[in-house]
């Protein structure tokens, strides 16, 4: 019955590290937007390398707290992920910002441009899933 603790816990501290964000420096804690602040100049490089480390060094912290490294199973071979990859990254400039800026802070703020991104974000991936399921790729 403790399967759902790391879950919780997980999704307790991306909010937290949101609202503080936000309340401190008055930012939306978009991924895509922060990492790509870490080349762009007139961006806050410093606190943008703060926020980075911290999501480098979470399953480390992870590791700390439950004495294992968070399981991943990955089955698509390297293409595949290298296209997944670029799709989400042309994605995100293409819906100005990712799952992180629209889906937990544009949500709670009621934005219609995020509740409208995130729509698209869920039924992109139904899709996906439908295809996949149907050509027999997994």
């Amino acid at each position: 019955m403790t399967t759902y603790w790391p879950a919780l816990l997980g999704g307790g501290a991306i909010g937290l590290s949101a609202t503080l964000l936000m309340l401190l420096n008055g930012r939306v804690a978009g991924v895509s937007g922060i990492l790509s602040g870490l080349w762009r100049t007139g961006t806050p490089r410093l606190a943008n390398l703060a926020f980075v480390t911290g999501l480098v060094l979470g399953p480390l912290l992870y590791r700390v707290a439950f004495g294992r490294l968070p399981e991943a199973h990955v089955e698509a071979s390297l293409p595949v992920l290298v296209l997944a990859g670029l799709l989400v990254g042309y994605g995100t400039r293409l819906g100005s910002g990712c799952t992180s800026g629209h889906g937990v802070v544009g949500l709670a703020r009621l934005s219609p441009r995020s509740i409208a991104a995130v729509a698209v974000f869920l039924l992109t991936a139904v899709a996906t899933v439908a295809v996949m399921r149907l050509t027999g790729a997994s």
